[in-house]
């Protein structure tokens, strides 16, 4: 009997090379999503201590001019912070966008290799079922 051959193996490779494509893709995301993340904790970190320095300086007294430039400096780095929030919830959209897309990719790929495991099992039965049929053929031409 012939060699098994599935007909949709190119279909199959190319919805593979699509998904890991896309799994590529979506871990790049996930990269720049915990980058930012980092360096959303590191701007709070430095607001945190910059805070409490301005307190700290405060107590011990502190002229009106350096207080307002901690102020405006304090206010600079909140807007900082606000926009890589902005941002940091931008790449989960992104991301959330990818993981729907490998998902899809992934139901695409299984639904096709598991017609391809149908066809292959159908193609081992009727080789099974030749060879029984050849054995048989061959024992009675024995007797």
């Amino acid at each position: 009997m012939k060699k098994f051959r599935f007909s949709l193996e190119t279909v199959l490779d190319y919805k593979q090379e699509v998904l890991s494509a896309l799994q590529t893709e979506h871990a790049a995301i996930l990269a720049r999503v915990h980058a930012q993340e980092d360096l959303l904790e590191e701007l709070e970190n430095y607001y945190s201590e910059l805070d409490a320095e301005f307190t700290e300086r405060k107590l011990e007294g502190i002229t009106i001019l350096d207080a307002m430039q901690y102020e405006q400096y304090l206010r600079a780095t909140e807007r900082q912070i606000q926009a890589a929030y902005q941002h940091l919830d931008h790449l989960h959209r992104q991301e959330e966008a990818k993981r729907e897309q490998v998902v899809e990719a992934k139901k695409e790929t299984s639904s096709i290799e598991k017609l391809r495991e149908k066809k292959l099992e159908g193609y081992n039965k009727a080789v099974q079922k030749s060879e029984e049929a050849l054995i048989d053929e061959f024992v009675t031409t024995k007797r």
